[in-house]
């Protein structure tokens, strides 16, 4: 058993990216973000669809073609479809963000 909130490094200078789980199809992973952001040009464009859920903090997604950023706060949740190009635009920078990706 663990939690999703423990274990947070105080520093964060790059994102954290840790591996719940994961079998033949699917990937469950914690992501930690604090003031974070996708590098400039960069567009994440997988191969599998990607459910992403905040669990605490913020965050704005913009998704290629769409004018608007997505906010999403605690609870929100995106089911994002392979090869969507997308990009985190900003997370909050006076706390962790942590996110639940589910790659499937």
């Amino acid at each position: 058993m663990a939690s999703l909130f423990n274990g947070i490094p105080s520093e964060l200078p790059d994102e954290l990216f840790e591996t719940l789980c994961s079998a033949e199809n699917v990937k469950i992973e914690r992501i930690v973000s604090k003031g974070h952001v996708s590098p400039e040009g960069f567009w994440y464009d997988q191969d599998k669809h990607e459910f992403v859920l905040i669990l605490k903090g913020s965050a704005g997604l913009r998704i290629e073609g769409n004018d608007d950023i997505v906010v999403l706060g605690a609870g929100d949740y995106i089911n994002i479809e392979a090869h969507v190009k997308h990009r985190v635009e900003w997370t909050d920078t006076k706390g962790e963000t942590i996110w639940l990706a589910v790659h499937y």
